[in-house]
């Protein structure tokens, strides 16, 4: 064991931090450093980062983000909204009810917590405030709800756990994120309808009849896009990146020829707004590699199972303290290279347990997902308070209840992994 390395690499690391470069820098930048300590070739590091993204699987991630894109771009999110109005939006506090399943629908078509919140909650935080509920209440519900985007399927989450983890199921963590999304749903709407009738806010406007074929019809139509991806890969129709292929030419139809919300020369900006995301994840996956294959060298992952399994030999007792350090790194953390960088240390030590990779993969993912509204580096959370025009104090203490609610159905999915398991099972994934 190279203690010396293993001390460059952790203290370069920090110190990137520290400073404040991006996270694809600090990793490239601290596996060169430690390099250079061992008198390994940089060559070395240039190999690791294309190797990372030389990967089929990998076209998934691209065509997942521009399927997102292309349905954000139109609106997309008020026809999810009214389709989940027609459930829920008579209760009390509906509008609430009406944000928790709008974002789980919109979840189901974009993958991502971030454009989740950005486009349900340009539709439903001002509607909210209008009717009476207090701002740092509506900016709660909607962060704390779109983090189901990062669970359920098409979640390009999941897919970057899949390259981290040596090619777990792409098809097996796409099914095993759908019961813990909607425990997470019946969770997060019963919190919210606690509060609703505590502080007494309205129910929900009614809608008539005459209005219900077409929210449905338009309901359906943007749901689509999450049926033909899934229904595409259990059927074995394509495969996971074929499905994201697809569904980016049925979202372009749809969007640009059948809703025509936006004209079709707003598809270049889109594509612009996919490139530049795109180029950031797969500069930090081969950054991450790279780091990958330093830890690996320095038998990192070995140091740390060897930790864990001297603290305790109980896999009950080992993922409680996985839950609590994923948790802390929430926090200064953000989800993307939370996954790239912990998955490679962490899945030696459940499997060493006998843990499903992809019961680990859902555990792992919640956990990121609850670290996206706890600042300081809660993307979804400053996101939901610039919409909502609220300090992130006052939506942090708001969302204390809903990221309670949230840790209880993490620990139920960790101590049941049949929560996780059971349709993987069903369909002999």
């Amino acid at each position: 064991m190279n203690t010396a390395a293993i001390i460059i690499l952790v203290v370069s690391f920090i110190a990137l931090i520290v400073l404040r470069f991006p996270i694809s820098i600090t990793l490239a930048g601290s596996t060169l450093i430690t390099l250079m300590y061992l008198d390994i070739p940089w060559v070395v590091v240039g190999q690791r980062m294309i190797q990372g993204m030389n990967s089929f699987p990998m076209l998934t991630i691209p065509f997942f983000i521009l399927a997102g894109q292309i349905m954000s771009e139109g609106g997309m999110a008020l026809r999810l909204v009214n389709l989940a109005q027609l459930f829920v939006g008579t209760m009390r506090g509906g509008l609430a009810m009406v944000n928790c399943v709008a974002c789980m629908f919109f979840g189901n078509i974009s993958g991502s917590a971030a454009a989740d919140v950005s486009s349900v909650g340009s539709v439903l935080i001002p509607a909210m405030k209008k009717k009476g509920y207090d701002a740092d209440y509506a900016v709660a519900v909607t962060t704390s709800a779109s983090i189901q985007g990062v669970v359920v399927p098409p979640s390009h989450n999941l897919v970057l756990y899949s390259i981290a983890a040596g090619g777990v199921s792409i098809s097996s963590l796409f099914l095993g994120g759908i019961v813990p999304g909607l425990c997470l749903l019946l969770v997060l709407m019963i919190v919210s309808y606690v509060i609703a009738r505590k502080r007494q806010y309205a129910k929900g406007d009614p809608i008539t009849w005459k209005e219900v074929p077409k929210i449905v019809r338009d309901g359906l139509l943007s749901l689509m896009t999450g049926v033909i991806i899934l229904g595409g890969i259990l059927t074995g129709w394509f495969t996971a990146t074929e499905a994201g292929a697809i569904a980016c030419a049925y979202a372009f139809v749809l969007t640009f020829f059948i809703y025509r919300d936006v004209p079709l020369s707003r598809f270049w900006v889109v594509l612009k707004r996919t490139f530049r995301t795109v180029a950031m994840v797969l500069f930090l996956i081969a950054a991450s590699d790279a780091f990958g294959w330093i830890l690996a060298y320095l038998k990192i992952p070995t140091l740390v199972s060897d930790l864990f399994l001297n603290i305790s030999s109980n896999p009950l007792v080992i993922l409680l303290l996985i839950n609590i350090l994923l948790l802390l790194l929430g926090f200064p953390m953000d989800m993307a290279p939370m996954i790239l960088i912990m998955t490679p240390i962490l899945l030696p030590v459940v499997t060493q347990l006998g843990i499903d990779p992809v019961h680990f993969g859902i555990i792992l993912i919640l956990n990121c997902g609850i670290g996206l509204i706890t600042p300081p580096v809660g993307t979804v959370l400053f996101i939901g308070c610039a919409i909502g025009k609220v300090s992130v104090n006052q939506a942090t203490k708001a969302s204390l209840p809903f990221f309670l609610a949230m840790c209880v159905v993490l620990l139920l999915i960790t101590y049941i992994p049949g929560i996780s398991l059971w349709l993987p099972h069903l369909y002999g994934k």
